[in-house]
């Protein structure tokens, strides 16, 4: 690339501001790969697969920045497989949002944001509360659309869990199957049907939740349901890497792209 097109990062973040990898006037160049994608206070980093030779349409995301477990593995693993990851780069749980915070994996409806905006940050009036809603609701569909599978594909989101299990998402769920009960902190909860049908047949614990059977609580499984896209969560106690290693294979060798 010569000096003329040799811009960086952060030059080109700031023609296009939050939404930079979709309004860049780069975009349509062929050697325009963009590092990151952001939504209000959160970037994403954009990791490929050097596995040119080998392209796959799958997508994966880490969206809590406080679990390491899986971002490790994540990172590990696009090493040796196709597709893209977009891995939060924050390190805390809960990121940035016009001067207080939320839950990344609450920001994806208006609903859920409004109760992880009003519970993190309590002294904020209705009206710190709205603006927070209104930016989201003008970022989330274009963060979604960059990072979202498309055509049938899948996206994989690691996670790690303290409290969390099986447990909680089965009363809910359309259907499930326990197959670890002694240990329900591992599970898959899935949005597709045939992907039920091929997890329910492995070692693991597994969900499917299609359709909404509880309030809509704001995560990316639930907006990735109600657009009817194949997305699976990949749930372990933090700190088991051997656990989420084990299911993470798993999926890659018996899922369909």
């Amino acid at each position: 690339m010569n000096q003329e097109n040799d811009f960086s990062r952060r030059e080109l973040l700031a023609l296009g501001g939050v939404g930079a990898v979709l309004v860049s006037p780069f975009r349509h160049l062929p050697w325009w790969e963009p590092k990151e994608v952001s939504i209000a206070g959160a970037r994403f980093e954009i990791v490929r697969s050097k596995l040119k030779h080998q392209p796959s349409r799958r997508r994966y995301v880490l969206i809590h920045g406080d679990e390491q477990t899986a971002r490790e593995l994540l990172l590990k693993h696009m090493q040796t497989h196709s597709g893209i990851a977009f891995a939060v780069e924050s390190q805390t749980r809960n990121i940035p949002i016009e001067a207080g915070q939320i839950d990344p994996n609450r920001m994806f409806s208006r609903r859920g944001a409004t109760v992880s905006l009003e519970s993190l940050n309590p002294k904020w009036t209705p009206a710190q509360v709205d603006a927070a809603l209104d930016l989201l609701d003008r970022e989330r569909e274009p963060f979604l659309d960059t990072i979202l599978p498309t055509e049938g594909a899948l996206m994989v989101a690691l996670h790690n869990n303290k409290e969390y299990s099986f447990s909680e998402e089965a009363p809910a769920s359309d259907q499930n199957t326990q197959n670890q009960p002694n240990d329900l902190h591992a599970f898959f909860l899935c949005t597709d049907p045939a992907d039920y049908k091929l997890l329910a047949a492995s070692p693991f614990n597994v969900v499917l939740q299609q359709y909404m059977r509880a309030p809509d609580d704001g995560s990316l499984s639930r907006r990735a349901a109600a657009r009817r896209l194949r997305y699976l969560n990949l749930e372990v106690k933090a700190g088991d890497d051997a656990r989420q290693q084990e299911m993470l294979d798993w999926v890659e060798k018996n899922l369909p792209e």
